[in-house]
């Protein structure tokens, strides 16, 4: 599964209210690898939207009475979640394997988030990933997930042709091509969309409805399903997606 988008878009914080629903919601196990963002952010980060405290608020400790009281009481909420994150930079697909089978084996780990897609490597190296290298990491996830039988959910970058383009910036599934063969090697396709963050005010559909504060997840490409936009409410600050009023 790719969640792609832009840098802006909210790609990252609406797959961390997946993996937060998933676990403390659902009491299923998570593994994140994350090859960009500290272990300590991404704790951060969750705490916010689970708390409704923003993260500069948390990194300074500028906390009032009842900030503590909501801290606490969520805070026993996410230490007992089974949620487990490495965030070995440079991630390997061979560690990566080594690592997702000892997890669903031992945690019983249900779901596999990876973030992002760009920053793996074929082997143990530092080097930059080209067409070809992500090309084969593509279809060594589509065959680990085959063979673990969890999903494995791929955060990608997009194209900057999409800020380029004149009118429309939606994503479209080409965007994804400057990066290798992602689109064909997966089975769906997500995109996050949102408009407010290049100055549109409106939706771009009959009826115009204002866009601010919104964003619109795009499944572009579902191999054994339906294709739909579903637009949810986006608060900033604390990094949340939640359903529209």
């Amino acid at each position: 599964i790719i969640i792609a988008g832009r840098p802006g878009m909210g790609k990252l914080a609406f797959v961390m209210s997946m993996i937060k629903n998933i676990a403390i919601d659902f009491e299923q196990a998570v593994a994140v690898f994350s090859l960009e963002m500290s272990a300590h952010n991404h704790i951060t980060r969750m705490i916010s939207s689970e708390t409704g405290i923003s993260v500069g608020r948390l990194k300074t400790g500028r906390l009032e009475s009842n900030d503590w009281a909501r801290l606490n009481m969520k805070l026993d909420n996410l230490s007992n979640s089974p949620i487990y994150i490495d965030d070995t930079p440079s991630l390997s697909i061979s560690d990566l394997s080594i690592k997702t089978t000892r997890l669903v084996l031992e945690k019983n780990v249900k779901v596999i988030v990876i973030d992002y897609l760009q920053l793996m490597t074929i082997e143990k190296s530092f080097a930059s990933c080209g067409k070809e290298d992500v090309d084969a990491i593509t279809l060594s996830l589509k065959n680990l997930a085959k063979e673990l039988n969890v999903p494995i959910i791929a955060l990608s970058e997009l194209s900057s042709s999409v800020e380029t383009r004149v009118g429309s910036k939606r994503p479209i599934l080409s965007d994804l091509s400057e990066y290798g063969e992602i689109e064909q090697n997966a089975d769906v396709v997500t995109f996050v969309y949102r408009p407010w963050y290049y100055g549109f005010t409106e939706w771009d559909d009959e009826e115009s409805n204002s866009c601010e504060g919104q964003v619109e997840l795009m499944v572009a490409k579902h191999k054994n399903g339906g294709l739909d936009n579903i637009r949810l409410k986006f608060t900033g600050h604390l990094a949340k997606f939640s359903d529209l009023e």
